[in-house]
């Protein structure tokens, strides 16, 4: 199931802005894509010093450093979406609003290599995860944000969730 790309039914059109980014190469499932993105994403960020990681592009936008801990955040959440569907749970998740956490997250005080080291933590966790759950939890569903959405879904959308914002590093920092 994790090879299969989510179907429109299985997550609010929303998140297909995200899902749409992921592109699965002969044999890849996502998981691959998962492990090949922290490897890329590890190098992008190798490259980011300390002083740059405190640009902004423009007033009232998000640092890099605090991207990047949005990132990390997002996974976790979606991370625990898969986790909560993915074994069986059927009560409703949350919504998650972005920008009161990247508000709380303290992510200026911390150091560059703190963010980056903890974005590595936090994909080799989402990869096990996805890595160890059983053939029949990708298909499992449950409501997140008021939506129903599928463990393959939420594994889609945390691997394009991270392109979309790697894009916007790209274009803009």
């Amino acid at each position: 199931m994790a090879q299969l790309v989510p179907d429109r039914t299985e997550a609010a059109e929303y998140y297909f802005t995200y899902i749409d980014l992921v592109r699965l190469g002969p044999g890849q499932d996502v998981r691959d894509v998962l492990a090949a993105q922290r490897d890329e994403l590890l190098a992008a960020f190798a490259g980011i010093s300390e002083e740059r990681s405190r640009h902004r592009y423009a007033p009232g936008k998000w640092s890099i450093r605090e991207v990047l801990n949005h990132i990390n955040d997002t996974e976790r959440v979606f991370g625990f979406r898969a986790f909560w569907f993915g074994r069986g749970f059927d009560a409703p998740m949350p919504g998650f609003d972005q920008d009161p956490a990247v508000q709380a997250s303290g992510a200026a005080d911390r150091s560059w290599a703190s963010h980056v080291e903890e974005f590595r933590a936090v994909r080799e966790s989402t990869i096990a995860l996805f890595r160890n759950l059983p053939a029949d939890a990708w298909s499992r569903r449950g409501v997140a944000s008021g939506h129903p959405v599928t463990v393959r879904a939420l594994a889609f959308m945390v691997a394009g969730h991270a392109a979309h914002h790697r894009r916007i590093l790209d274009e803009r920092y």
